[in-house]
């Protein structure tokens, strides 16, 4: 049976106030043609067709510079499965001021975070929502091993839900935890859960970071529903939170789709200074991913 197909992003535009300089979005995918690499059979969907790799560079660089961003952070995408070989490619092909995060499996061996970190990797991705190659258990096992390389985990949760089990997991890691998509609240949009206020707890610790994306995936814009959550957020601790759009927009779910430039100014409207920007924006991702 043939997937669906994940429609393309849209033309970029700028947002109501430019970005400070260096500013880095922390959180996109890049995708390429399948015969160049290999889609993972067991995807959902399938990316929008007729573009290779470099096509992609292409629209992510017209997307930073419509933006005014000039670093990023590139995330691999669920849609090559285990296979970090597209996101390996596309920071070769970036080069300087662009980091990855990959997949790594429960167990990984030395060899394998070393290549790992050549590859100019900065963390591991695990997925508590829907699973994944890498379990809590094996990215608390593996944690030691990340630190030593500078490395880190990110992590999808719904603090909602899962943030009260693993917090003094977290708290004793020895390497730092980024929880993407504001800890994605899966029951209500408040910052009122006592998950979510234990998120926030750890942010205040400087126990946790958290990216301040893609709030399409809880609301329609102009995200007012989720304003709440983003400034409890910054105000636990502006400079554990970052800033990523989640472009090009993949697996939707019947989520509308987004303008990268609008999420900006809807977080930049909840912003409550010059220093508090300058950390979201540029000073976080870079101290965190080694910019």
């Amino acid at each position: 049976m043939d997937k669906p197909i994940a429609p393309a992003p849209p033309a970029p535009t700028a947002p109501l106030r430019p970005l400070p300089p260096g500013a880095v979005d922390a959180h996109v995918h890049l995708l390429a043609g399948a015969d160049e690499f290999p889609l993972w059979e067991g995807r959902a969907e399938d990316p929008a067709p007729g573009r290779n790799l470099d096509d992609w560079l292409a629209l992510y660089r017209a997307h930073l510079n419509a933006l005014g961003c000039t670093r990023g952070l590139i995330v691999h995408s669920i849609f090559y499965g285990t296979d970090n070989a597209v996101t390996v490619e596309a920071l070769r092909r970036l080069g300087p001021g662009f980091k990855g995060v990959g997949l790594l499996p429960d167990g990984a061996s030395d060899a394998q975070l070393d290549q790992f970190a050549r590859w100019n990797m900065v963390a591991v991705r695990l997925n508590y929502v829907h699973g994944g190659v890498l379990s809590w258990d094996g990215a608390k096992a593996m944690a030691p091993a990340l630190a030593e390389r500078g490395l880190h985990i990110q992590m999808l949760a719904h603090a909602d839900r899962h943030m009260e089990d693993i917090a003094q997991d977290v708290r004793a890691l020895p390497c730092p935890v980024v929880f993407d998509h504001m800890g994605w609240p899966a029951d209500g949009l408040t910052p009122d859960s006592s998950g979510f206020q234990t998120l926030c707890a750890l942010l205040a610790e400087g126990k946790a970071w958290v990216k301040l994306s893609a709030p399409y995936r809880m609301c329609n814009a102009p995200y007012d529903e989720v304003a709440a959550c983003m400034s409890a957020l910054i105000a636990a601790n502006p400079e554990r939170c970052l800033w990523g759009s989640d472009w090009p927009h993949i697996m939707l779910n019947g989520a509308q789709m987004p303008q990268a430039a609008a999420m900006v100014d809807a977080l930049d409207a909840l912003i409550p200074d010059a220093a508090t920007r300058q950390s979201i924006f540029v000073d976080a991702p870079t101290r965190l991913f080694h910019l």
